[in-house]
């Protein structure tokens, strides 16, 4: 079968925004640095000039780099901006603050997917999805219960996973099952008889809620997951500007 270009266009971009991003972030183009031309650019790692403005894109989004009409792109020097993997990854993002991840197994079931779970994962009738509930601790204390539906591709994997395992990010990565871009919903929800029992709250209390659809680089759903944090455990905080919009999360001490 002859290679997709599309396909293979979308990653050549991906691949070009990650080794520029970990440049940036190493600190090799300096605070409010400017990075190399469009043109410069291209001809460094041998793609199209649209290539590199699709890379640049992903940056900008992300709250690396802004540019002004016939300047170059500027690199920004302000806050550290939380990476992808890390917002996604629960695991990631602890150990990026210093802390020691957990996670936990509850229950792992196969079942025929439900109306919302087919329009989240455009799956056809009948067809089955895998559904995790787990527990997720920082240092050894609990603070979010993590609920998972996996189409089966996805869901096949994460069954063969010890009960254990810390992330089911990174072993599904190794698999191939890449997860490059997500929409997340934060809202506020009163906790069940599973969210009470695992987190030690009462039934009934407020908890934060992040509803995540992720896909891969093809656009394809790989997990619908809904995670529950306790009050004060955790905040996500939204940066908007003409430039780039990014959502962060990170921990909060308890009032």
């Amino acid at each position: 079968m002859a290679p997709d270009p599309d396909r293979a266009a979308g990653s050549l971009y991906r691949k070009v925004a990650a080794d520029l991003r970990e440049a940036i972030t190493s600190g090799s183009f300096g605070d409010a640095g400017r990075l190399p031309a469009e043109g410069a650019l291209a001809e460094q790692y041998g793609v199209s000039r649209g290539t590199v403005r699709q890379a640049l894109a992903m940056l900008r989004a992300d709250g690396l780099v802004t540019s002004r009409r016939g300047t170059r792109r500027v690199v920004l020097g302000s806050a550290r901006v939380q990476s992808f993997s890390e917002l996604l990854s629960f695991t990631h993002w602890a150990r990026s603050m210093g802390e020691e991840p957990g996670g936990r197994l509850e229950s792992l079931i196969r079942r025929p997917a439900d109306a919302a779970e087919r329009e989240q994962l455009r799956l056809e009738p009948g067809t089955d999805v895998y559904v995790t509930l787990r527990l997720r601790t920082l240092s050894g204390t609990p603070v979010m219960v993590e609920r998972t539906v996996y189409p089966p591709r996805v869901g096949e994997l994460v069954a063969e996973l010890p009960p254990d395992v810390v992330s089911h990010t990174e072993p599904l990565r190794e698999h191939g099952i890449l997860f490059t871009d997500a929409d997340h919903t934060i809202d506020v929800v009163a906790a069940n008889a599973d969210d009470a029992r695992l987190l030690g709250c009462r039934r009934g209390s407020p908890l934060l809620r992040e509803k995540r659809r992720t896909t891969d680089p093809t656009g394809t759903p790989v997990e619908w997951s809904q995670d529950r944090y306790l009050p004060g455990t955790v905040a996500f905080s939204i940066h908007n500007s003409l430039a780039s919009s990014a959502l962060s999360r990170h921990a909060r001490d308890s009032d």
